[in-house]
């Protein structure tokens, strides 16, 4: 038997990983007032120009328990054995669904093998996660392994980014611990990060540049303690910011640093603007 990695739409791994590790994606939707699209579906280009221009703050949902069925029982007649990572049960119920999915198809295939993870976060945490057990799976891995190779690294990965405003974090309910900066004053810049599945804060500073610098901070701090496996910096709608982030990274690092955008769900819920930056050790944080 092989194991198989299915994760969802959220961890933004690009088209070429997923091909190369045979990775199999189930996507979110993404929902304005009078249309609907899912996240793969949609290029991130087109999907900023709507938001641009919508009148409201379009909403999004998790796959459904059918979608979801689907694609685990496609992958056990095909005598796969399968591992599913997916976004944090604190942020979507892709994760639930996975798992009824998952009692669904014991029920019919009682000799499956499946195992679902909680990633506990989004983007490319998850992204990172997901590939992480595809390269086990691909390297002959059993599938208790795979799983464990995702948990280690779920245990060893990091994830913090800068908002262009907290307004789309508050209107999608997915501000979590930061809500306290909501009454702040507006020159304060807020980084985020994801613990333990939620959005919380891990440091405010004055300017943006200042935020920048925080964070590439941290990420030195952490890689000089713990060594340095991937990093990956993440942005929503801003290329340029994006490059020039990447770019001092590389020099601290001595390689090229790569970038992924963010697509709509998540995008959706953090808002054009946003920098961040993911990675993940060789030892525990």
């Amino acid at each position: 038997m092989t194991v198989k990695i299915i994760t969802d739409s959220t961890s933004y791994i690009s088209e070429e990983l997923i091909k190369k590790y045979d990775i199999s994606i189930t996507s979110l939707t993404v929902i304005f007032e009078n249309e609907e699209f899912k996240e793969i579906n949609i290029k991130n280009e087109t999907f900023y120009e709507k938001l641009h221009e919508s009148i409201s703050i379009p909403t999004s949902s998790q796959p459904s328990l059918e979608e979801m069925y689907s694609i685990l029982e496609k992958n056990v007649k095909d005598n796969n054995e399968v591992v599913g990572v997916f976004l944090s049960s604190e942020m979507s119920g892709t994760y639930s669904n996975a798992c009824l999915a998952k009692n669904m198809i014991l029920e019919s295939y009682p000799n499956a093998l499946i195992q679902i993870i909680d990633s506990r976060s989004n983007c490319m945490q998850l992204g990172f996660a997901a590939l992480t057990g595809a390269i086990a799976a691909q390297n002959g891995k059993s599938i208790a392994e795979v799983a464990c190779n995702v948990k280690d690294n779920i245990k060893r990965s990091r994830f913090l980014f800068i908002p262009d405003t907290l307004e789309y974090l508050k209107k999608g309910g997915r501000i979590g611990g930061a809500s306290a900066l909501l009454g702040t004053i507006f020159q304060i810049k807020p980084i985020l990060t994801v613990v333990d599945g939620k959005t919380e804060l891990f440091n405010k500073v004055r300017t943006k540049k200042r935020a920048i610098q925080t964070m590439v901070d941290k990420f030195i701090e952490d890689i000089s303690s713990h060594g340095l496996g991937e990093v990956m910096i993440h942005h929503i709608n801003d290329v340029e910011g994006a490059q020039a982030f990447a770019k001092i990274i590389e020099e601290c690092i001595g390689k090229k640093v790569d970038i992924a955008p963010i697509g709509p769900v998540i995008g959706t819920h953090v808002g054009p603007g946003a920098l961040g930056i993911v990675y993940y050790t060789k030892t525990d944080l």
